[in-house]
């Protein structure tokens, strides 16, 4: 027979456990599942790259236009943006007015990124007809350019630079926007190489990378020329960028930075208007006519591919006008 466990044995056995739930694995460092892309990101992708890479545009305009159709792909859903027909894209622009209430100039700039999207993708044969070949741009008012009075300039240009070298860059961006009407954007990106203080020159590439040249007075010259010293003693055996406008740290000056300069010289100057690039762009241009200078002189200095959105700038105040009735009016 077999020889049965005695008491001390049975006693020593462990006991059962009681039966558990297992566990859930822990999801902690597991990367989640991206979400399905939208479609026709793909294509908006392709054509922001087209627009930089061989239309040569801008990176804020390549960004506008991607954020515009990105926007348009989210409204479309899981539908097709090929197969898309004039009367989704009216129902759109429907939903942009009434539902969103965006103003006919926020209209018109997706209105446009909708019409270079589709041509481009009939050009490249995807699709056998454009949907935006009907489009009508919606009815925009003619806005006059503000800019500064020669007494708003003048308060700003008697601000003392100082020796700060914020204080004294922000001078000199002021100067040169004021001398040149260019834009932010040029301004940001103007290299030292590209600057010609012996014979008053700058150059300047602007919109879809077009050069231009652009002359520059003597009050530019030595502002950018005093900057320029300081700027090479401060960072002198330093990484800096190779632009002429760096921020403290020798990088780019940001765009927004260059707000906060303009905003402090217009406090300082004690005016009654925010001060912005654009605004001294207009008065350069306004200034320049009112002196005499040639429209298409005006164009080719502020890079204007056409000759009409330059005679926006041949407006007039009350004050001017009355001015030059009375000057040139035989009774007047």
């Amino acid at each position: 027979m077999p020889c049965a466990r005695s008491s001390s044995t049975r006693s020593r056995q462990r006991p059962s456990r009681p039966m558990t739930r297992s566990r859930p694995r822990s999801t902690r460092g597991r990367k989640k599942p991206r979400p399905e892309p939208r479609p026709g990101m793909g294509l908006v992708e392709e054509f922001v790259k087209h627009l930089s890479l061989e239309r040569g545009l801008s990176p804020n305009t390549c960004l506008a236009y991607g954020s515009d159709l990105a926007h348009f792909t989210a409204w479309l859903k899981a539908r097709d943006p090929l197969g898309v027909d004039p009367a989704l894209l009216d129902d759109y622009l429907w939903h942009l007015k009434q539902d969103r209430s965006l103003r006919e100039v926020s209209i018109f700039r997706k209105m446009e990124a909708l019409r270079a999207f589709y041509r481009f993708q009939a050009a490249e044969e995807r699709i056998p007809q454009d949907p935006t070949r009907n489009f009508h741009s919606p009815h925009l008012p003619r806005r006059l350019p503000d800019f500064l009075t020669l007494d708003e300039i003048e308060a700003l240009l008697n601000v003392p630079a100082g020796t700060d070298f914020a204080a004294l860059r922000a001078k000199t961006m002021l100067e040169l926007l004021y001398a040149t009407g260019m834009r932010a954007s040029e301004l940001l990106s103007l290299k030292p190489e590209y600057v010609n203080l012996q014979d008053g020159w700058v150059r300047v590439f602007g919109k879809g990378s077009k050069e231009r040249m652009i002359p520059i007075h003597e009050h530019a010259v030595r502002a950018l020329r005093r900057y320029l010293e300081v700027r090479q003693r401060r960072f002198d055996g330093k990484h800096m960028d190779a632009v002429v406008f760096l921020n403290r740290s020798g990088r780019t000056l940001s765009r927004i930075q260059l707000w906060r300069d303009l905003k402090l010289l217009s406090r300082r100057a004690r005016l009654q208007r925010e001060l912005h690039p654009h605004l001294l762009r207009h008065t350069f241009a306004t200034h320049l006519l009112r002196g005499g200078a040639d429209l298409r002189a005006l164009q080719e200095m502020l890079g204007h591919a056409s000759l009409i959105t330059t005679q926006i700038y041949t407006h007039l105040d009350a004050t001017g006008l009355k001015q030059t009735h009375k000057k040139h009016h035989p009774r007047g």
